[in-house]
């Protein structure tokens, strides 16, 4: 069974740790299984691929997965890197900044 994550796929995130910190960008995608996410402009390699009917080939730059302890999301109120909570909002379970106690969308 999968993990259950505070993060989504569209967050906007920051990196806390590695090579990349500091770093923002939007989770593109999410590799539940293993617990990894890919962020936009951030983590770029360069990969050597082979011509195809698609692709030119050469080399590409790509973003590469990062774990996801290594990413918080971004405060929607200071820009700055936060925890996330859950709060009852009438019938709905909504997600907040602990930082802020803004209501996060999405």
């Amino acid at each position: 069974m999968a993990q259950k994550f505070k993060v989504k796929k569209g967050d906007e995130v920051v990196v806390i740790a590695g090579k990349e910190k500091g770093k923002k960008g939007k989770i593109i995608k999410m590799i539940t299984d293993e617990a990894r996410v890919v962020v936009g402009g951030v983590n770029l390699v360069k990969r050597h691929t082979k011509p195809s009917r698609t692709s030119a080939g050469g080399i590409v730059e790509k973003e590469a997965s990062l774990h996801v302890s290594n990413v918080a999301l971004v405060d929607p109120k200071s820009g700055k890197p936060t925890r996330v909570g859950y709060k009852m909002q009438g019938d709905d379970k909504v997600r907040v900044a602990k930082r802020s106690g803004e209501v996060i969308n999405g």
